[in-house]
């Protein structure tokens, strides 16, 4: 019998699954998650574990859980808080979930969009307090997306769905950038792919959804706010580090962009009294893109799929490369 270490309380319906295995042995934690402590006290000894994004999986955890553990399975597409080299080094395999999240995410990204150029929260907040008297010429005026140019950073799964739905909205043009052209994924959704200055300099909302790497940490610095539109709109429904936030801070109090929108920041949760939370213009959620009956199903099953894969040996279904 393997043992598989849960390190949170998945979905109902895949916490059923989970629930209903008895050929392996699955233990989950006593509450919602486990701490870091009971994550290294658990581990050892195990053959999977299935984790999310908040779970650090770095040489600490290997060495805890020693030679038995075979896959580290992890409810995410991103993957950035794994140690691969030392998931490498040890030949225990690594599986994400890519793609059954895409539309959850883009559907936010959009809904961040609106959030900020119509300044919708900030609209309720002022309905919700008895602050208005009717209608006013220059009364809560945002700005519309027809016409206006959209930059995606990164035209993966996630990036093509924000593109196609911004299309809908009448824009003129879509860009993108990434590390190499994605010519299939830009044919369908017509959009052009140009240098990153290029996109800072021309769009009029940008929308990250590249992956966290060695290239894109803390891309977006002072001097690219500084080459943005001042009527700009940055979102992020990535990762919190594509971000320097204390030059966002900056930028946003500066003028120099118009307005951001966070589904992700750095660290998460973010502390309170951080300054981004005082500005108006400046949008921030709990990192929710995925959080979705549906998508958190899809995710929950295919990460038991591959854990289960995992311990038997087998292939598994989404595979992170290792090389």
């Amino acid at each position: 019998m393997k043992r598989v270490l849960v390190t949170h309380r998945l979905t109902e319906n895949t916490q059923k699954r989970l629930q209903s295995i008895t050929e392996h042995q699955i233990d989950f934690p006593l509450n919602d998650k486990l701490t870091r402590e009971e994550l290294l006290q658990r581990a050892k000894g195990v053959h999977g574990i299935l984790c999310l994004t908040t779970d650090r999986i770095d040489r600490q955890v290997f060495e805890a859980a020693g030679p038995s553990l075979k896959v580290v399975s992890t409810m995410s597409v991103g993957y950035d808080h794994i140690d691969l080299a030392e998931a490498k080094q040890r030949q225990v395999v690594v599986g994400h979930t890519p793609d059954v999240l895409t539309d959850a995410v883009a559907d936010l990204g959009v809904a961040l969009v609106l959030l900020t150029s119509r300044r919708l929260i900030k609209a309720a907040e002022v309905a919700r307090q008895c602050q208005w008297t009717g209608c006013q010429p220059n009364f809560m005026l945002g700005n519309q997306l027809t016409g206006k140019v959209v930059g995606i950073l990164g035209l993966g799964r996630i990036g093509e769905g924000m593109a196609h739905r911004l299309r809908g909205f009448g824009v003129s043009r879509v860009l993108y950038s990434s590390r190499r052209p994605n010519p299939d994924a830009a044919l369908r959704v017509c959009a052009n792919f140009v240098d990153f200055d290029v996109l800072l300099r021309e769009a009029d909302v940008i929308c990250i959804c590249c992956s966290l790497n060695d290239s894109t940490f803390h891309l977006f610095d002072y001097d690219a706010f500084h080459m943005m539109k001042r009527s700009a709109i940055l979102v992020n429904v990535a990762r919190g580090d594509i971000i320097k936030q204390d030059d966002l801070v900056k930028a946003l109090s500066n003028g120099l962009i118009k307005a951001a929108g966070l589904d992700v920041t750095s660290p998460e949760p973010l502390p309170a009294d951080h300054p981004l939370f005082s500005l108006e213009n400046c949008v921030i959620l709990p990192h929710i893109g995925s959080a979705t009956v549906e998508a958190r199903d899809a995710m929950g099953h295919l990460a038991i799929d591959n854990v289960l894969a995992g311990i038997q040996g087998n292939p598994l279904e989404f595979p992170v490369s290792l090389h």
